[in-house]
Order: C-alpha cells, then sequence, then structure tokens
C-alpha cells in the first residue's frame, strides 16, 4: 500500500541519519570520558576503547528511543510544510490512521528497546565494572611506573620502584611511604616480588630496612629486616553482593523484591514503556507553524524527551528509596502519559476545540 511503504521509507532513511549521528556524539563524550577516568587510574589505559564500546552499548536504549522520536517527528514536520499531510487528509485519512505504519516501522526497534533495557544494560554495566574492578584489584607494583613516585590504590601509600621485570611481579630498589597507626613509616629494599597467599596477595620485600617516626616526635625506630611481607592491593575475589544494582541481571531483581532492586527495575521496564509513548507523542506534536518553522516543533520534541527521561530517573531514585511503589509510580507516569497523548490525538484526529464560541457574539461591531 502506497501510504503504507512510502511513510516507512522515508522513515527508515530519517531513522538511520539520525541513529549515526547519535551514536556518534555519544561515542565522542564517552570517549573523553574515559580517557579522563583513565588518566585517573581507575581505567586501564589499555582498555579504554573496550571501556567505551560497553558505555555505549549501555545507553543504546536511551539513544534508539530518542532517534526513533526525532525522526518521526521530523519526518511528519516535512510532510506538514511540504503539504503532504494535506494530501492524505484530503484522500480520507486522518490522524489515527498513521498509528497503523507507524508502529509497523517502530516494532523492531521497541523489541531491540526492550532487548537492550533488560539484558544488554546489566550485562554491559557488567563487563564494565569487572574491568575496573580487576584493574583496581592489581598489586601496587603494578601500579607503579619505574622512576616515578605513585600513590596505591586506598591512597594510603606511596611507592617508588627502579627498575621492574616484564610480568610486574617483581621490582628493585623499592622505596614506601605510608601512615599507619599515627606514625610515618618509611620502607626502602634492595628487592621486592608479589607473593598470593590465600585471596590475598602481598609484596615481600628483602634486604631492607624501615624507619617508623610517631607524629608526637616521641622517638624514631630504626630496623633492618632480610624479608618483610605488606599487603597489596585489594583481594583477589569480590563478594557477588557488593556488584552494583544496575549490573544485576533483571531476573535477579526480580527475586529480590527490595526498594532499590524495584527502582532499578522500574527504569528497565520503563524505557520499554516509555519509547512505546514516544511513538504517539511524536505523532502528536508533529505539526508546522509556519511562524516558527520546523526547528521549534523539533525542539519541543526534545524537550518533552529530555521531561520524560529525568522522570524516568527521578521516579528510578524515588522507588529505590521507598518513597513511592514501583506499580504506582509507574502507572502514574507512563500510564498518565499514555492517556495524555491519546487524548491529544483524539483532539488532533476529530478537530475537537477545548473552548468552543458561543454563536451570535459580537466581536468588534461584527458577528462571530
Amino acid at each position: 500500500m502506497l501510504f503504507h511503504s512510502s511513510l516507512r521509507k522515508e522513515l527508515s532513511r530519517s531513522f538511520g541519519a539520525t541513529l549515526v549521528v547519535l551514536v556518534t556524539i555519544v561515542m565522542t563524550m564517552m570517549l573523553i570520558r574515559t580517557l579522563g577516568l583513565a588518566s585517573r587510574g581507575s581505567v586501564n589505559p589499555s582498555e579504554v576503547f573496550l571501556v567505551m564500546t560497553y558505555t555505549v552499548v549501555g545507553y543504546m536504549p536511551t539513544i534508539l528511543s530518542l532517534s526513533l522520536f526525532i525522526s518521526i517527528v521530523g519526518t511528519l514536520s516535512r510532510m506538514y510544510s511540504d503539504s503532504e499531510m494535506v494530501i492524505w487528509f484530503s484522500s480520507g485519512r486522518g490522524l489515527a490512521d498513521f498509528l497503523a505504519p507507524l508502529f509497523r516501522f517502530a516494532w523492531p526497534v521497541l523489541l531491540l528497546i526492550a532487548a537492550l533495557a533488560l539484558v544488554g544494560w546489566p550485562w554491559a554495566n557488567s563487563q564494565t565494572q569487572g574491568m575496573r574492578d580487576q584493574y583496581e584489584r592489581r598489586s601496587d607494583i603494578e601500579r607503579v611506573t619505574p622512576g616515578e613516585f605513585r600513590e596505591s590504590a586506598g591512597r594510603v601509600r606511596v611507592f617508588f620502584i627502579d627498575k621492574d621485570t616484564p610480568d610486574g611481579a617483581t621490582a628493585s630498589n623499592v622505596f614506601i611511604w605510608s601512615i599507619e597507626r599515627g606514625m610515618q613509616l618509611t620502607t626502602s629494599a634492595q628487592s621486592g616480588r608479589i607473593e598470593s597467599i590465600g585471596d590475598t596477595r602481598y609484596l615481600m620485600l628483602s634486604n631492607g630496612q624501615r624507619l617508623e617516626r610517631p607524629f608526637d616526635d616521641s622517638g624514631l625506630k630504626i630496623s633492618e629486616f632480610q624479608t618483610y611481607g605488606t599487603r597489596a592491593g585489594s583481594d583477589l575475589a569480590a563478594p557477588m553482593d557488593a556488584a552494583p544494582v544496575r549490573s544485576r541481571t533483571t531476573m535477579a531483581l526480580l527475586a529480590d523484591a527490595t526498594p532499590l532492586h524495584r527502582g532499578e527495575l522500574a527504569w528497565r521496564i520503563g524505557m520499554v514503556l516509555a519509547a512505546v509513548n514516544f511513538v504517539l507523542l511524536a505523532l502528536t506534536v508533529a505539526s508546522v507553524n509556519p511562524r516558527v518553522g520546523r526547528s521549534g516543533n523539533l525542539l519541543f520534541a526534545l524537550f518533552a524527551f529530555v521531561v520524560y527521561y529525568n522522570l524516568l530517573n527521578l521516579g528510578q531514585s524515588w522507588v529505590g528509596s521507598g518513597r513511592y511503589g514501583m506499580g504506582g509510580f509507574m502507572l502514574a507516569l507512563h500510564g498518565g502519559v499514555l492517556v495524555l497523548a491519546g487524548a491529544w490525538l483524539a483532539k488532533r484526529h476529530n478537530n475537537w476545540l477545548w473552548l468552543r464560541r458561543r454563536p451570535g457574539r459580537t466581536v468588534r461591531g461584527g458577528l462571530q
């Protein structure tokens, strides 16, 4: 059918172009952000591109929803400005008749949004968090670059080494300055190596000396040692309960009905419901005012998207804190938007007037 095929064809071109632009913008922003994390030592510099990729995958539900919304608004606004909508209306098509071709075009995108929000979002976050945790759990010697002073993972010690081996497990001429138990500790050794005892890694120093100086200057203690061990880095394994909520699977959130998990679950399901509402909202807000042009329509659409998305994030915090229930919040937000969009669409489809003028009223000397 010409009506359906022509509309879906133009929507496909607009959606593809919008998606490419948004993905490029988000990737650039995530690259800058990831490079900043790498410079602060939170991300392995060699894994910057991988972390950026996982981050973009996690944000794909939002990107797809915005791309779908903008493409529908832009396409219908162009049809209004080029008088194509007038032709379709004159041929017996109403505004509500556009729902069928719009949802026939949007249903694969909606399914992809659902899959990414319910499965891709926690998977991408778990991969990113796993890489960050693994990088944080590396030993203190692995953090140090030969010839540079570097803080430890907990920022309670300062390390310096002269040379290290290619595997990063041993080093020579080790210097450590730390604050422990109200004392300044200065330790130096000819060599050091990493040993794992249980789930904890230790830095074993050989042939060195240790200087202990209390803050109250009560005395100075110097001792020499042949072998001395100190903890290096965090435990090798982290408990599963310590994993962030956003990196847990949707099934795990359903099994544990805590407010924090309900808040995360409301956000994931809400992204799918919001994408459906965006299709209806795009159809209702798509119109062209000759005095404003198409840009005014797109600005209003972006403003509506930002408000809806921020309310979704705000509701997640409300549900997570126990202030509101998950069902009540989702019904109020998504159900309210659905009713509002449906009423607005019915009003425009049937050309209803909110306030009808009374016949026979005189306006500036004439009858209206």
